[in-house]
């Protein structure tokens, strides 16, 4: 994979999260709506039914482009850290996608049944989706994608030489990501710091993109650009 189009996928990525994050927003007031009892939450799922799984496709859509994001960025640097990137950052697609694709796939059944006359039939949806959101929720898709996405962020920062304030900006992304793994504990302050890292985390993927379009035709001149055959960590052997 040559570095424009990991760029491509960069930006893609960081501008179908945030696009996606924006509408669920506004048509299912996400992810505050889950905060609400799990009949509102199934209730507001049914009324906007088309339009929240269309947009909780996409954010899958996105989620699942980092494990092509990070085999692209695995190729700019050799070093240990670059070889542990890549498998965490592969991971850290997968429990996101999983996370996410319980809404277009599984969400529906669980909100058709909660509507049902059958006071058994709808309590076993309400309980299937708070079992759902819990497992594959909670615990894969955020706890998990909260871990791997920020330890991805730092590793790679780790194995690429680049200026301080790339970063500064990755680094401090990643942090306020990982603070995310805090938020069963309804700790005041948690969930908007986890927004803020996103937040900064999607400008440094889109940082990272410009750098490489930039420099696509120098490797030399920028540090994000390491040549393979001068970064090389001191466990490297050939």
């Amino acid at each position: 994979m040559n570095r424009k189009l990991t760029a491509a996928l960069l930006i893609a990525a960081a501008v179908l999260t945030n696009v996606a994050f924006t509408a669920l927003g506004s048509v299912f007031n996400y992810p505050d709506v889950l905060k609400e009892p799990v009949a509102d939450v199934l209730a507001a799922f049914r009324d906007h039914q088309g339009a929240v799984t269309t947009w909780f496709t996409v954010l899958a859509l996105s989620a699942a482009l980092f494990a092509p994001i990070a085999i692209g960025v695995g190729r700019l640097s050799s070093s240990r850290a670059m070889r542990v990137a890549v498998p965490v950052g592969v991971a850290a697609a997968v429990v996101q996608v999983i996370g996410l694709a319980r809404w277009p796939l599984l969400v529906p059944g669980f909100a058709a049944d909660a509507a049902s006359a059958d006071p058994a039939v709808a309590a076993g949806g309400r309980d299937s989706f708070a079992l759902a959101h819990l497992v594959l929720g909670n615990i894969i898709g955020e706890t998990l994608g909260y871990l791997l996405t920020a330890a991805w962020t730092l590793l790679v920062l780790a194995a690429l030489k680049s200026p301080a304030w790339f970063n500064l900006l990755g680094a401090a992304s990643a942090i306020l990501v990982l603070v995310g793994v805090l938020s069963p504990l309804d700790l005041p302050g948690v969930d908007l710091a986890n927004f803020v890292g996103y937040v900064l985390w999607s400008l440094w993927l889109l940082a990272f993109a410009v750098r490489l379009l930039r420099r696509s035709g120098d490797r030399r001149d920028d540090p994000v650009l390491v040549d393979l055959a001068v970064d090389r960590g001191p466990g490297h052997a050939q």
